[in-house]
C-alpha cells in the first residue's frame, strides 16, 4: 500500500484548550494516508464511523474495524494509519476525569449506542454549555465508555533483534508458513531462546503472535470486500474452513458477518 503523511490539524490544539471536559473532532482520511507519531495532552477516544485504521505506539500495533475504537492515555505518542478511506470521530478527553476509564491503550468494543452518540456529538460541534443537550450527550458517552469491554486486537512489538527480524518478516507477509526452528536458523538463535522471548517480550507465543498479525490483515481485507476464500489465502490459509473457524474462534463471529 503507498503510504503519504498527513499533517496534523493545528486546530486540535485549540480545540484541546477548550474548557468543555470532552471535545468531539471528526476528520477524513484517505487510504494509505499516515498521520505520523504525535501525542496529545487529552485522553484520546478514537473511532472509525466508516473504514479501518491502525492505531500504532512505540511498542504495539492496534487494528480499528468500524466496530471497535482505540482509547490513547494523554501525553501516548501514537501513529494513525488509514487501511481504507477512513471516516475518523474522535473525543478529547480532559485527563482529570479519567480516573473510571483505562489506564493504558487499548481496543475497546463500541456499543451501537455510543457509535450514535460519538457521530452526533461531532456533528453539533466541540463547543457547548454546561447542561445543554450536548452536554447531557457527552455525559453518557462517559457512562459508556467506563462500561465498554476490552477486545483483544493488539500486536505488541518486541525489542530484541532477532524477534524483529521475525515480527517484521511477518507483518510483510502474514502467509509466510515457516516454523520458529526455521526462523532460529535464519536469525542465529536457539528455538528454545526464541520461545523464551517470544513470551518475555510480547507475552504470547510465536504461533499466537503470528495468529494475531493474521487476523490484522484479514479484517483489512474484509473491508475491501474480498472473498473468504482469497482472504484465508492471502493470509497463509490453504483450508477456507480452518481459516473460518480460527477467525470465529478469536473474535466471536464468522468473516462473512464481522462488519454486519
Amino acid at each position: 500500500m503507498s503510504q503519504s503523511s498527513a499533517s496534523i490539524n493545528p486546530s486540535v490544539g485549540k480545540l484541546e484548550c477548550l474548557p468543555q471536559t470532552v471535545v468531539a473532532y471528526g476528520r477524513e482520511l484517505v487510504k494509505g494516508e499516515v498521520l505520523p507519531f504525535h501525542q496529545h495532552q487529552r485522553a484520546q477516544f478514537v473511532y472509525a464511523s466508516r473504514g479501518v485504521m491502525s492505531v500504532t505506539t512505540r511498542t504495539t500495533s492496534y487494528i480499528v474495524p468500524s466496530q471497535r475504537a482505540v482509547w490513547m492515555p494523554d501525553h501516548t505518542e501514537h501513529q494513525i494509519e488509514a487501511l481504507s478511506d477512513v471516516a475518523m470521530r474522535t473525543l478529547y478527553i480532559d485527563a482529570n476525569i479519567q480516573a473510571s476509564l483505562p489506564n493504558h491503550a487499548c481496543i475497546l468494543q463500541a456499543s451501537p449506542l455510543l457509535r450514535e452518540l460519538i457521530i452526533t456529538a461531532v456533528s453539533e460541534g466541540p463547543e457547548y454549555e454546561t447542561g445543554n443537550p450536548q452536554s447531557r450527550i457527552m455525559s453518557v458517552i462517559l457512562d459508556q465508555i467506563g462500561t465498554l469491554p476490552v477486545v483483544s486486537l493488539a500486536l505488541p512489538m518486541p525489542q530484541d533483534e532477532r524477534l524483529l527480524k521475525i515480527t517484521k518478516g511477518i507483518l510483510q507477509n502474514p502467509a509466510d508458513q515457516r516454523d520458529l526452528e526455521s526462523w532460529a536458523n535464519q536469525v542465529g538463535a536457539s528455538k528454545r531462546t526464541l520461545s523464551r522471548l517470544f513470551n518475555a517480550e510480547v507475552g504470547m507465543s510465536f504461533s499466537e503472535w503470528r495468529q494475531q498479525r493474521r487476523i490484522h490483515r484479514a479484517i483489512e481485507l474484509l473491508s475491501t470486500g474480498l472473498s473468504v476464500t482469497t482472504i484465508a489465502l492471502e493470509v497463509g490459509y490453504e483450508n477456507t474452513s480452518a481459516f473460518i473457524a480460527m477467525f470465529k474462534r478469536c473474535l466471536g463471529t464468522t468473516p462473512s458477518n464481522y462488519f454486519d
